[in-house]
């Protein structure tokens, strides 16, 4: 008598319901994005310089202890060289990661905490309250940012706080779109159905339902704001409203480097290249961010 038990096809592996998570999948894509990974490395490098900045240089980014070294070149002992006012140019770059760091992620969250609500409210609510944030963001995207920005940043002189401000108030419409996308595809979902016939309130279930299903674009938008904050702040630096000295600001650091590009190129090249890597660090990250959290891709 045949032994059907040994015909029969082998059951699926325990662990199989695990490897098909949009987690795990979402890991696989990410891992599989090398400029994506490479990015974060990046990243994570110069948040750890700017973190333990202390640590790493033996002199403060205001201390002028090099002054018979004004605006020596890169060497063994000075990595970047000296400044113009006799400070090591290694430390005031790392302590200006701190300053671009800090702007970029405090209005990263101020972005989130006022795109977040107002996309899931008019993604879910629809009708007016949808038009006229939408009628908003419109307002908002006819307006260049930088413009806007010189005029807020003159008008509050300046100041890191200032321009985390005006970087939220320009960063809160990317976050707010992608949101109202994700909450308008769920809204017509069977557990929101059965959440409405319950008689939630629709603030229960934007809050309890539909914000923490739209994770995957909030956390995009957060990392995609942090670049546009430092850019921003950057600017403003530069044209001498943003942070102010001797506060270290890479903004800052490239327009006094512009003075002396022709004869000490230290000056301006090292802040340029460490906003750049930054930026683009940042930038490649929220990327492949994207495309390893979009469900669209779930089957890959």
């Amino acid at each position: 008598m045949t032994d059907l038990s040994a015909a029969s096809p082998a059951l699926p592996r325990p662990d199989s319901a695990k490897r098909r998570s949009p987690l795990y999948l979402a890991r696989r894509r990410f891992a599989a994005n090398k400029a994506a990974l490479g990015a974060g490395i990046v990243l994570v490098i110069i948040i750890l310089l700017a973190i333990f900045a202390p640590l790493i240089s033996r002199t403060g980014p205001n201390d002028q202890a090099f002054l018979t070294k004004s605006l020596a070149f890169p060497s063994s002992e000075h990595w970047f060289g000296i400044d113009d006012l006799g400070r090591d140019f290694f430390t005031r770059i790392i302590y200006g990661a701190r300053v671009s760091l800090g702007i970029g992620l405090s209005a990263a969250v101020f972005s989130l905490v006022l795109g977040l609500p107002l996309g899931a409210l008019a993604g879910y609510l629809g009708g007016r309250f949808d038009w006229a944030i939408m009628r908003i963001i419109e307002l908002f995207s006819v307006v260049p940012p930088l413009l806007a920005a010189l005029l807020l940043a003159t008008l509050t002189r300046g100041g890191v706080w200032a321009i985390v401000l005006i970087a939220g108030l320009f960063g809160w419409v990317n976050v707010c779109l992608l949101v109202r996308a994700q909450v308008k595809s769920f809204r017509e979902k069977e557990f929101i159905m059965a959440a409405q016939a319950l008689g939630a309130s629709p603030w229960h279930i934007v809050w309890r339902h539909l914000i923490p299903n739209s994770v995957s674009p909030v956390i995009v938008g957060f990392v995609l704001a942090i670049p546009l904050a430092m850019m921003l702040e950057a600017s403003l630096s530069f044209l001498g409203i943003g942070v102010q000295p001797p506060t270290p600001s890479w903004g800052q650091m490239i327009n006094v480097g512009m003075n002396f590009m022709y004869f000490y190129w230290h000056m301006a090249v090292f802040p340029v290249l460490a906003l750049a890597v930054t930026i683009l660090a940042a930038s490649l990250l929220g990327d492949g961010l994207r495309d390893a959290l979009d469900p669209t891709l779930k089957g890959r």
